[in-house]
């Protein structure tokens, strides 16, 4: 049976903000999805930070809801911690969009409130991921910009290329944007095992590699998805430095090693 037919646990978080070592979890999902069905589990936090205007536009969680309504962080990311590494013992992989993002964060989010990264909570060797950003980033490369406001990998135009329905309304929430996540990958896998000449067409249909991929276990799939994060990171690298000299492009993959030198406190 194909990677894309089997059970994953789809992973989406949103925060106070982008970075990793400085912001914090307010709202967390974990579904559960295989043939049977979705089985979610979801959570808000009272981050105990303001959460800033920029963060609420997105997610529209203010500070004074997740007061009112969030549970502490420390229990929050206690309870996520621990369904991430149920789903890691038991060899269930972690389906996301940019899920390196969603690790890392919690990553030093544990660190914060319960003393140990997720390296001290389970077997970080035994991870398995499955992430929407660097799959289709593979296979279909060369893809431009929707608009000026929509950017060519952001989870709606994925939806969007991969003929599935979006409600605005509901996304950018953890539990909407980790389903459809899921079903982005579910659909990306579908199209690998596809023949080709059975594919749909596709902008820049003529460079597509799903190919590539077709025939690879979770476990190779995992390796190969390493590599092309590392390729990937070094392209965009090298296209931003054609503005910023020093531009640099983290392609660590999938989770982000916290060092000393990081500021998760």
């Amino acid at each position: 049976m194909s990677w894309h037919k089997r059970p994953a646990l789809a992973f989406d978080t949103e925060t106070t903000g982008i970075n990793i070592e400085s912001d914090r979890i307010v709202s967390a999902a974990a579904i559960h999805v295989s043939s049977a069905g979705a089985k979610a589990a979801t959570w808000l936090a009272n981050p105990g930070v303001e959460i800033p205007e920029a963060a609420t536009a997105v997610h529209h969680i203010t500070t004074e809801h997740a007061r009112a309504h969030g549970h502490p962080a420390k229990d929050v990311i206690e309870d996520v911690v621990h369904v991430i590494g149920e789903a890691v013992h038991d060899g269930v992989p972690i389906a996301g969009h940019n899920v390196v993002y969603d690790l890392s964060i919690l990553d030093r989010e544990a660190r914060r409130h319960l003393g140990c990264g997720l390296d001290g909570a389970f077997d970080l060797t035994r991870i398995r991921v499955i992430d929407t950003s660097v799959l289709d980033k593979h296979v279909l490369p060369r893809r431009r910009r929707v608009s000026e406001k929509q950017g060519a990998r952001q989870l709606i135009t994925l939806a969007q290329v991969y003929s599935l329905g979006w409600d605005e309304g509901a996304a950018h929430g953890s539990e909407y944007d980790a389903l459809m996540a899921a079903r982005i990958a579910y659909r990306i896998g579908s199209l690998i095992e596809m023949p080709a000449v059975k594919r749909p067409e596709f902008e820049f249909g003529e460079f597509q590699q799903f190919d590539q991929l077709r025939g690879l276990d979770i476990d190779a799939l995992h390796d190969r998805q390493r590599a092309l994060a590392v390729e990937q990171a070094a392209g965009l690298e090298s296209y931003f430095r054609q503005k910023d000299p020093n531009a640099v492009v983290d392609g660590r993959w999938p989770l982000i090693p916290f060092t000393t030198e990081g500021t998760s406190r």
